[in-house]
């Protein structure tokens, strides 16, 4: 990867945040073609959080040389159950979501996302069309013809596009004059990872309690990740437990379906809100991951959403440039802005919705979800359909798929 002193002062696109959002984001667009300078400080990713990475996700990760580096450190999600756990009259079938109804052999694979970003930092250190900033950026500033991004170590980047890939604070966002619609939520969400007695068999069980979902994902071997959302107060307490005490109660959760339970080093523990910006593109600045949308745990949705941001704007980007136009003008950023308006929008409303479905305690709510969850359950082309929503099927299957470790 080429050194920033000897790259040319100006960019065709500045990518300012080193999660698997931003690195992703400059890796597609340098292997377009586009000069691409990453502004963020190489370090280790901060703590043992998984991400259940869908169909579309690895069909983009292969596209972009990615996915065979840190595959072999992945487990196969075959199976999707859900289970009412609620306790309350109306309760909802279970329902499960086989792979093989839709003619897949996995829907996705669940990594550790320090996996995956050592994979991400080990091809973007390939290319030659990504110059590494490796500071912080500390202001954003536009004008007519560039952004301006300045760091306090390694100098000033000046690009005709930046995309703020730099999470829910996000400066480009903030420099851009976005404004951002926020609704917190009263729940938190403990993550931590488990070794457990029995297989898994490649399934991922999410049990539906009064206070929000607890899952279990499967990871290499018999080991899964969990979160495990709760009310801030009940997701405090299980943070403060000893292992021997989190491993009861996690083995408790779950029914004793994977056996007994052991807890894993590690755990995070961060409140649930949801935050929308109001354009997801404005003054050469486009938006992409935490920075474009912020959503409660469920469904795999969020860095999934985040890698088809930078799907799109390497499509985007790469399309204006071979037209010799500016990628920071006014044409292309509404592009993106339109491009991605649909997903993200009824993605939100409905993870929102599932959300508030769950904790209702109005009578004729839960008899809607029990119904919804009965259909889901008892149809199959509407099952079916759920589940290639789900995987955001605009985004095709991967060519090559493993079969489960």
């Amino acid at each position: 990867m080429n050194d920033p002193l000897s790259h040319p002062p100006g960019h065709d696109v500045a990518v300012i945040g080193g999660g698997p959002v931003g690195l992703a984001t400059a890796i597609a667009l340098a292997q377009d073609g586009a000069a691409v300078a990453l502004v963020a400080p190489r370090k280790p990713y901060p703590d043992n959080r998984t991400t259940a990475l869908l169909n579309g996700s690895i069909a983009f990760l292969e596209r972009i040389d990615v996915w065979d580096r840190c595959r072999d450190k992945s487990a196969a999600l075959e199976t999707m159950r859900l289970v009412d756990d609620t306790g309350r009259l109306i309760r909802a079938p279970e329902v499960t979501f086989a792979c093989g109804e839709i003619g897949l052999e996995a829907f996705g694979f669940n990594i550790e996302n320090r996996d995956l970003v050592a994979a991400l930092e080990a091809r973007a250190g390939a290319l030659d069309k990504l110059a590494r900033y490796d500071a912080d950026a500390e202001t954003v500033e536009i004008d007519e013809t560039d952004v301006t991004v300045r760091t306090g170590q390694a100098g000033t980047v000046s690009a005709r596009l930046a995309v703020g890939a730099d999470g829910r604070q996000s400066i480009c966002r903030d420099a851009a004059g976005i404004e951002v619609k926020r609704r917190a939520l009263d729940q938190a969400a403990l993550t931590f990872n488990i070794a457990h007695a029995r297989p898994h068999h490649n399934a991922s069980t999410e049990f539906h309690t009064p206070e929000g979902p607890c899952v279990f994902v499967p990871l290499p071997g018999d080991r899964s990740s969990v979160v495990w959302v709760g009310s801030p107060a009940e997701s405090r307490r299980r943070m403060a437990l000893s292992d021997d005490d989190l491993s009861r109660e996690a083995e408790r959760a779950m029914h004793s379906i994977l056996g007994r339970v052991t807890i894993a080093p590690g755990r995070h523990l961060f409140p649930l809100a949801i935050e929308q910006p109001r354009q997801f593109a404005k003054n050469r600045i486009m938006l992409a991951g935490e920075a474009a949308h912020v959503l409660p745990p469920i469904g795999a949705q969020g860095l999934n959403m985040g890698l088809r941001d930078a799907a799109d704007i390497a499509a985007i980007v790469t399309d204006v440039l071979s037209r010799g136009d500016d990628p920071g003008a006014e044409p292309a950023v509404m592009r993106f802005n339109a491009a991605r308006r649909g997903d993200i929008t009824s993605r939100t409303l409905a993870i929102h919705l599932a959300n508030r479905s769950l904790l209702s305690d109005f009578i004729p709510m839960q008899a809607m979800r029990a119904a919804g969850l009965h259909l889901l359950n008892a149809v199959g082309p509407l099952r079916r359909i759920a589940m290639r929503e789900g995987l955001a099927p605009r985004l095709k299957p991967p060519s090559r798929a493993r079969k489960a470790m």
